[in-house]
């Protein structure tokens, strides 16, 4: 018992002065004091600090090796995610220049974001798109997952030739699409102009290109839901007497509920934060005359988050923008899994 109390001690003291060190380290760095010593710190403190781990004396020894080699993912997410969060938040409440601020301004940047017209649009477009892309891809989706599921001859082609145009990085795919858009339709349709310089057409040649992209990715978790369905069911349903379109509905279907719970968060976070096409196909334009004011009728939300801090270079406008876009893309997307779990115990 002693020789445990005094190993405690020992390892205690370890994991003091390791974490003391890592947190003179990072407080030399985030503050920008020039210390050359800020990296034999760091590298001093994490040495002290594993070395207080494996010294402490515990029970389950295996679990402690667990946390351990856990520690370089959990310090690379606190590092690129977690702080970087927690900052943001931070300045969104001062008037921070993308360096350093000067003061705080409270709650000014959230009362100047939500009086700008510009913003309210993008978030009224960015919901409109989001319910439309989420339907015309899922509908898309599980119609080809029907297709190379039915026994049809070429089902592999055809499956690689669906996923295909997920590969394409989005940029590269806006462009190639904004130069089809503006010179090969209107070419081969005599007297017609491009969809992109009408408000309304642009936002629907974005949902074109988004579901022609994206429809390939989700049919391939519908194709794994429906082939996850036992067989034997669907052939006592056929003995049964139940046809085709009976055996989707009332068997099919049911059964691969949580595919849809996926499914649709996927597609909703993914349309949510569109931003590769956005930027690609339209940029914004064309604009929209709304309470007399000129307004980018194609910005979404993350594009118009992108244009505020980048282009307009008001950073802390911008971070102010993306804290709010992160607390509504988290209520969003908790609210459909909660009710697509709660139709799945139903169903």
């Amino acid at each position: 018992m002693v020789e445990e109390k005094n190993r405690k001690i020992i390892a205690a003291f370890v994991l003091a002065f390791g974490t003391f060190a890592v947190l003179i380290a990072l407080y030399l760095d985030v503050f920008h004091r020039e210390a050359q010593i800020r990296g034999g710190l760091l590298v001093i403190g994490l040495l002290f600090l594993l070395t207080g781990v494996r010294l402490y004396p515990v029970k389950n020894r295996k679990r402690m090796v667990n946390i351990l080699f856990l520690l370089p993912l959990l310090a690379a997410f606190c590092i690129t995610v977690l702080i970087p969060f927690v900052f943001g938040i931070f300045y969104s409440f001062t008037n921070w220049n993308g360096i350093k601020f000067t003061q705080f301004v409270g709650l000014n940047n959230y009362i100047q974001m939500f009086q700008a017209p510009d913003y309210l649009y993008s978030l009224f477009i960015t919901f409109l798109f989001t319910v439309l892309n989420m339907t015309t891809v899922n509908v898309m989706a599980f119609a080809l997952a029907l297709l190379c599921t039915s026994g049809v001859r070429g089902k592999n082609f055809y499956r690689a030739s669906f996923f295909l145009p997920n590969l394409i990085g989005g940029i590269v795919l806006g462009y190639v699409w904004q130069f089809i858009f503006n010179k090969v339709f209107p070419s081969l349709l005599k007297g017609s102009v491009s969809m992109l310089t009408d408000p309304n057409l642009a936002l629907i040649a974005i949902l074109i290109v988004s579901t022609w992209q994206y429809a390939g990715y989700i049919m391939m978790i519908y194709v794994t839901g429906l082939q996850s369905v036992p067989k034997d069911i669907l052939e006592a349903a056929g003995v049964d007497g139940a046809g085709r379109f009976q055996t989707l509905i009332h068997m099919k279907l049911p059964m691969i509920a949580n595919t849809f719970t996926v499914c649709i968060f996927l597609t909703l976070v993914n349309s949510f934060k569109q931003f590769d096409l956005n930027f690609a196909i339209t940029n914004g334009a064309p604009s929209r005359i709304l309470g007399a004011k000129a307004i980018a009728s194609t910005e979404f939300l993350a594009l118009n988050i992108f244009n505020t801090a980048i282009a307009k270079n008001q950073y802390a406008l911008g971070q102010t923008k993306a804290v709010v876009f992160f607390v509504i893309l988290a209520m969003v997307s908790m609210t459909q899994v909660y009710f697509s779990k709660k139709k799945e115990v139903e169903l």
